[in-house]
This record gives structure tokens, C-alpha cells and sequence, in this order.
């Protein structure tokens, strides 16, 4: 919403040797060595943060047209030129050590898996590519954090081209590919199936977008979930019991939280959480922050989420949350009208009732990647305390 190869047995098996303890030694005491429920883990992320416009950054000029046949190639294609293609400096253990200095105690890491992919319809992952998606991976495990992956707007590209049928082919070839990769990591590291496309629209006959019957939209989204978690499942190691969250359709909590949608059958149980964005979503858009149809509006939405979810014992990942309200948002006849203090209101709503809530930033917006510190002190103060309050 917010500007937001096959790689072989022996090369995995190298990679995965000199992935091994070496690296993350010394913050290897924080990550889980053994399986850990969904429940334990939602309680234990507390307050993430997105590291947007980053790995998931791609040359997006004219994606939503059918004549967008591939992923255009950045500069000399290489991990770099896409991580800092849409603004972004270079991420390094510095910018991750300020992120858990801050309070926060998850990373999200959106990711575009068909950057540097060769156009030979076999969907292989580059392997510079990946190995890049992991040393940021490792600098939060060195601290210790909750680190979670998924596909983001490749998911898009795929979708609006393929049949459901054709997209789960394809899915589970690249979700196979990432779970070998990563599969003796700790079970800090969380993978989530997709971004916000599930249900979305595909091109028609003519080469325009088209929205899709609800019936479909949700047959797809079920559908895809369930070709994540059986790809992760199917790799073994601690993939086997790794928690995994599925991506809700739209991540909209209206229609993630009706009955059409279903949880994915697992092969362990309470290893899964799902994935919803913007808990105040509408009242973002049609300006009315700070108001009480706001505060009512963001209660229901969490009433939804318990009903459908939190009550059955599902924990609520909350991928994206606002970072800050500008003033054109606000409710001309709001009460509360500091953005500051409605980002703490809103995490505070969602914490409360147990659901992990995750910041959407981008390069120097909320946290800064070059001073490594949250901008605002009044939005400092926000995430020191709400930090501190759900570690008791």
C-alpha cells in the first residue's frame, strides 16, 4: 500500500556448512534450538519492523500492463542494485543492531525472488541472490531477533499471468527452493507465504486486470496457502516445525476473517499463524484518524480478528502497521490528533490483545538507516514503552 536457479545438492550443502554456528555464536543462546509453538512465538516477536523497499525493490515501470513480460534487469544485476534501487541504503549489522537497540524484536524482510532470475520459465532462484536475502537474515539472528521472509510483489507478477493451478506449480518450486536453503536455521527464522496478492487480479483476454469472483479469489488464496506450507513441510529439517504464517486474502481482515477463508491442514499442530495489514486501513484513507469512528472502526476490526482467529488459539500477525499519520489524514473533528500518539493507541490496541504488530518503513521515514535510531523521540518514546510492556 505504502511506497512501498535450482541452486544444487552440493552447492546447498556447501552453504549450508559455512552457515552453520560460526556467524551467530554469540546470539545463538536467543534462538530457539528447539520447537516452539505459534503461541509462544506471536508472545515472544513483540513489536517488528519492516525493512522496506529493499529486497523486495524491482524495476516496477509499467508492471501492471500485460506487456511487462519480465522483470527488467537494474544496473549491473546485482543483489545491490535492486537492494537500493527504490531509495535504500546498503543494509548492514549496523542498521539491524540500532533496529533491536530501539525495542523492536522482529524484521520483516520482504523479499522479490525474480530479481537477477533468468526468463527460462523455470523460476530458479540466483544463488548471489539468495545468499544476499541471508547474511541480512543472519545480521538479525546475530542479534537475536525474530526475522521473517515471504514473497512479496513477485507474487503479484506471478498471479496476474497464471491460472491458480499454474500458480501453485510455481509456488511450490519457489517456496521448495527457499525452505531448502534455510532449512536447518533456527525456528527464530519464520517464513511467510506471500505479501498482499492472494485473491488478486489476473490479466484477462483482452490484457486487462480484472477482479475476480469471490468464489475464485478465495479458491485461490486457500489454495496457495496450502502449497507454501506443504513445499516447507516437505523439505524436513527444522522446516518441519517451523511456524509459518499464511498470507490473508488481500491481507484485508474483512475478507480474511469470512468463513470462504480456511486455514491450510498442517502435518504439526499450532505451528501457524496468518498474516492481515492495517488494522485502521479504511479510516487511513477516507481521512478520519484520530476520530472516534476511528478508535470504534479499529476495535471491531480486532473483534473480527479474535472471533475468526485469536479465540481458536490462530495468532494474528499483523504484517504491516502504520509508521506515522500525516495531518491530511486526521478527522477534522478528531480527539486525538498527534501522530505519535495514535500509532501508540493502535499498538497499544493490538498488543493488548495479543497480535504482533509490525511497522511498514522505508529507507529514513520511521527508523533511520544511517543513524540507526527511530527519527521522532516522541515515536522513540512509543516503541521504548510498548516494548518494555509486552516484555512482562
Amino acid at each position: 500500500m505504502y511506497i512501498k536457479k535450482i541452486v544444487s545438492a552440493a552447492l546447498l550443502s556447501a552453504i549450508m556448512l559455512t552457515t552453520g554456528c560460526g556467524a551467530a555464536a554469540s546470539a545463538e543462546s536467543n534462538n530457539a534450538q528447539k520447537p516452539i509453538s505459534a503461541q509462544e512465538i506471536a508472545k515472544n516477536m513483540g513489536i517488528g519492523l519492516n525493512l522496506g523497499n529493499t529486497m523486495e525493490a524491482y524495476n516496477a515501470s509499467g508492471c501492471e500492463k500485460i506487456t511487462y513480460e519480465w522483470i527488467p534487469v537494474v544496473g549491473a544485476n546485482t543483489p545491490r542494485d535492486y537492494e537500493t534501487y527504490w531509495g535504500a541504503v546498503e543494509t548492514t549489522q549496523e542498521v539491524i543492531d540500532g533496529i533491536k537497540a530501539e525495542g523492536f524484536n522482529t524484521v520483516r524482510i520482504p523479499v522479490f525472488w525474480g530479481n537477477m532470475m533468468k526468463n527460462d520459465g523455470t523460476y530458479t532462484i540466483d544463488p548471489d541472490y539468495i545468499a544476499r536475502v541471508k547474511e541480512i537474515v543472519d545480521y538479525c539472528r546475530n542479534d537475536g531477533l525474530y526475522t521473517v521472509i515471504n514473497i512479496h510483489h513477485f507474487d503479484e507478477f506471478i498471479i496476474r499471468r497464471n491460472s491458480t493451478e499454474e500458480c501453485s506449480k510455481i509456488f511450490n518450486h519457489l517456496w521448495t527452493q527457499i525452505a531448502e536453503y534455510f532449512k536447518d536455521y533456527p525456528y527464530t527464522l519464520v517464513f511467510e507465504g506471500y505479501n498482499e496478492y492472494l485473491g488478486g487480479n489476473q490479466f484477462d483476454e483482452n490484457g486487462n486486470l480484472a477482479e475476480l469472483p469471490k468464489k475464485d479469489a478465495y479458491e485461490m488464496t486457500n489454495t496457495l496457502n496450502q502449497t507454501f506450507v506443504d513445499a516447507v513441510r516437505a523439505t524436513g529439517g527444522n522446516n518441519a516445525e517451523r511456524v509459518l504464517i499464511v498470507s490473508g486474502y488481500w491481507t484485508n481482515i474483512d475478507n480474511t476473517t469470512a468463513p470462504d477463508f480456511v486455514m491450510p491442514d498442517d502435518t504439526v499442530s499450532d505451528r501457524l499463524m496468518v498474516s492481515v495489514h492495517y488494522v485502521d486501513n479504511m479510516m487511513y484513507w477516507i481521512n478520519k484518524i484520530g476520530g472516534e469512528g476511528w478508535l470504534k472502526y479499529t476495535d471491531s476490526q480486532i473483534d473480527l480478528l479474535d472471533k475468526a482467529f485469536l479465540s481458536k488459539n490462530i495468532p494474528v500477525f499483523m504484517g504491516e502497521t502504520s509508521a506515522g499519520y500525516p495531518a491530511s489524514n486526521f478527522d477534522s473533528a478528531a480527539v486525538h490528533k498527534d501522530s505519535s500518539e495514535c500509532v501508540k493507541i493502535v499498538l497499544d490496541k493490538l498488543t493488548d490483545k495479543g497480535i504482533v504488530p509490525v511497522i511498514w518503513d522505508t529507507n529514513d521515514n520511521f527508523y533511520s538507516r544511517t543513524e540507526y535510531r527511530i527519527k521522532s523521540d516522541s515515536d522513540r518514546v512509543v516503541i521504548k514503552e510498548i516494548s518494555e510492556k509486552v516484555k512482562k
